[in-house]
């Protein structure tokens, strides 16, 4: 099952594709860390060089929410993102296809993962008061998901007192419109199988984790889509637009030229450099908020 536009030439070049992403290998990473029982409850910890305390990046894959497609191949993007000075903590979790993914594993298990952080900042210099979240395509909807936990009313499935704080979001062609990926039946019609029905028939679960639903998101956010994405860039179109009729002051839409759907996770891309730029143009957003005296 395809997870997006890869194929054609944009440039000279030919894009990226699945294939090309997926055979992608990076050292092991410095700690392999379970963050619950279950075999797939873990995530990857990578350190940056000197003394911290660091600023993290929690990092969500992609796949269509899918079990098919796990953690190794960002493997190369956690070490480019520890080579920027960030500490990165790349989740894996449940997934359409495992025992306990789609809903609501699939969100619990990210939830959980992230919250990890007060434990693994018992032995780690990372500063928990400069948490960014990240992701690419489902990962992406996962990341704005994170941010927007707070908003989860008591009672709810997908509620938990007291998460960790967000202090912004890089979304990588974030799949963020699970109701119009539903109505276009996008990669098999995945939002339906991680939902567990359309936005009529479980319009409760909708409230409580698609983005167009949760916004306006009170954090920056940085949102990247490819040009040549034409199966996943709408769906981050059509949330910027969301986020701005309600209120939203710093979301900022960059559509790369000579990207498709891969190249934003691939480092040593020309999109890559835009990539990077948004986390360090986040980062000094994100410190100048927390020295304003107001």
């Amino acid at each position: 099952m395809a997870l997006g536009a890869g194929s054609g030439e944009v440039g000279g070049q030919e894009l990226l594709t699945e294939a090309d992403v997926m055979a992608m290998s990076a050292p092991a990473p410095d700690h392999k860390v379970h963050y619950g029982e279950l075999p797939l409850q873990f995530g990857h910890l990578r350190l940056p060089d000197g003394e911290g305390p660091f600023p993290v990046v929690v990092f969500i894959h992609g796949g269509c929410w899918l079990a098919e497609y796990g953690i190794d191949h960002v493997g190369p993007l956690e070490v480019a993102l520890t080579d920027l000075g960030f500490a990165v903590w790349s989740l894996e979790y449940r997934r359409v296809g495992d025992e306990g993914g789609g809903w609501p594993g699939t969100f619990l298990d990210v939830g959980r993962g992230t919250d990890y952080l007060r434990v693994l900042a018992e032995d780690h210099s990372l500063d928990l008061d400069r948490v960014l979240a990240a992701g690419h395509s489902a990962g992406g909807h996962l990341a704005l998901w994170l941010a927007a936990r707070y908003r989860i009313p008591p009672g709810a499935d997908l509620f938990e007192d007291h998460p960790i704080r967000v202090a912004g979001v890089v979304g990588l062609a974030p799949a963020a419109d699970l109701e119009g990926l539903h109505e276009r039946g996008t990669c098999g019609n995945a939002v339906h199988r991680l939902m567990g029905g359309s936005p009529a028939e479980a319009p409760a679960r909708y409230a409580t984790a698609s983005p167009m639903r949760l916004a306006p998101i009170p954090v920056p956010q940085k949102l990247l889509i490819g040009a040549h994405d034409a199966t996943w860039g709408p769906a981050g179109e059509s949330y910027h637009r969301r986020a701005l009729e309600q209120g939203a002051e710093d979301v900022d839409l960059v559509v790369a030229p000579n990207s498709g759907h891969f190249e934003l996770i691939v480092p040593g891309t020309e999109t890559w450099s835009r990539v990077t730029e948004a986390f360090r143009a986040l980062l000094i957003s994100v410190h100048r908020a927390d020295s304003d005296p107001r």
